[in-house]
């Protein structure tokens, strides 16, 4: 009884509240754009995924070292991410399971084990990413040495992972915060870098690829923004989000979050392009063999001035504590997904985070451990991209909900282009010509 009483004076949570609210939608009961805020969160943490510290690191080479010359890329990769993550919160929403559970039910036990592996591998490979990103920035900008970033980094991401013990909307809007100064600090860039407007329209429809060395770093842009952990955790966000009580609410929701995707990974791509632009408009002239996110900074303040240097560090470090958070959630949901199990929050942010202190303490350089790590994820996306393509297409899985023709369609063309660029990858490292494909 006293419990009761309790709860009923206690004030409603933020995330009580919004649920409230979208319940009050979805009855029809509450109206206006305001309202229909309560719908937006996974899409705006999976965009996350997509600004990390690895898309600084491949899109600062490409603009760098090709100019404008694979925005195209940045366009391609952005598009398939938009169809992909749509497809992973529709799995969600509709079935009420995430991606890892839906394998771990669908596949055989030898299958589930080895995507599990692979999917770890990936989790690390993105956490080392995102976990360098902001200790660079941390270290370029307090002027302190990068382990020591990388100290204050875990930190801060541990601290911003307790957040998530009160539900589901404070992380969310912390995280769209983070975004937010992103995409506020690349629109302040554009106004500083002297960009070539008509040149950057040109190429971001027209595909070219330069030479060999400018296919690798297209499969980075891929992989830095397509991510394996995004397309595994966006159906983990949705699918216990707001309770539906029939298919006509489901639709409801489901309508809201291919409009929330849509926005959310419009402004991440706009983002993405503008990296490349800012790399090309600052250094392709003069400095192409700008390669590495310090010399970028350093290169930066003689020529576009402190401010745009700042403005850059600003943003990178938003970028690598927000999606280093995200991608240890990821890591959480995808081991508890195909094996059953969780582990304590700091466990799991101790052992994402060794890879990086190896790397740092093996004397590899930061950004080129980021481009590998990039080509790494690249690699092991097709995993995802086939599991939900797979499911979304089933009638006993979807029900009504299932894939259009037109849908599947464009969903197996993205992921077969993901596939080629990987084929083609694998083939270079081996050392086999490629036609058409220069030697650097």
């Amino acid at each position: 009884m006293l419990e009761k009483c309790e709860s009923a004076v206690r004030p409603a949570s933020l995330t009580e509240r919004t649920i409230a609210t979208a319940r009050a939608v979805l009855a029809g009961q509450r109206r206006g754009w305001r309202a229909y805020l309560v719908f937006a969160g996974p899409a705006v943490i999976a965009s996350i995924a997509y600004v990390d510290p690895g898309n600084f690191a491949t899109n600062i080479q490409a603009g760098a070292k090709y100019g404008y010359g694979l925005l195209w890329v940045v366009l391609l990769a952005n598009l398939i991410a938009m169809l992909f993550q749509a497809l992973s919160a529709k799995l969600g929403i509709v079935t009420g399971r995430n991606l890892a559970e839906m394998c771990r039910e669908q596949f055989p036990r030898p299958v589930v084990w080895a995507m599990w592996l692979v999917s770890e591998i990936a989790a690390m490979a993105t956490d080392l990413a995102e976990f360098l990103g902001g200790a660079v920035g941390l270290s370029l900008l307090f002027q302190i040495p990068l382990l020591a970033g990388m100290v204050v980094t875990g930190i801060i991401t541990y601290g911003l992972l307790l957040f998530d013990k009160s539900g589901f909307r404070p992380i969310e809007l912390i995280i769209g915060g983070m975004v937010a100064v992103i995409a506020l600090c690349y629109l302040v860039e554009m106004f500083i870098a002297p960009v070539d407007w008509l040149s950057a329209a040109v190429h971001t429809v027209t595909p070219q690829l330069a030479d060999a060395r400018a296919l690798l770093l297209a499969v980075g842009i891929i992989g830095a923004t397509v991510m394996p952990h995004a397309v595994y955790l966006h159906s983990g966000l949705t699918q216990g989000r707001l309770p539906v009580r029939n298919d006509a609410e489901r639709r409801k929701v489901l309508r809201f979050s291919n409009q929330e995707v849509i926005i959310a990974l419009v402004v991440a791509g706009l983002v993405n392009m503008a990296m490349v632009m800012m790399a090309s408009a600052a250094f392709h002239a003069g400095h192409p063999e700008v390669a590495e996110i310090e010399t970028a900074y350093h290169t930066l303040t003689p020529l576009l001035g402190a401010g745009a240097a700042g403005v850059f560090l600003l943003s990178l470090i938003a970028s690598g504590v927000s999606s280093s958070t995200v991608g240890t959630m990821a890591g959480q949901m995808i081991m508890q997904g195909f094996v059953g199990f969780r582990i304590p929050i700091w466990v799991r942010r101790l052992i994402t985070m060794a890879p990086a202190f190896v790397v740092v303490g093996l004397g590899v350089n930061a950004t080129t451990a980021l481009v590998i790590s990039q080509v790494v994820l690249s690699i092991a996306l097709p995993l995802p991209m086939i599991s939900l393509l797979l499911f979304t297409r089933r009638p006993d899985i979807m029900g009504e909900f299932v894939n259009s023709r037109l849908t599947q369609a464009a969903a197996l063309i993205g992921a077969a282009a993901v596939l080629l660029l990987n084929i083609f990858l694998i083939v270079q490292t081996c050392g086999v010509p490629i036609p058409g494909l220069s030697a650097d």
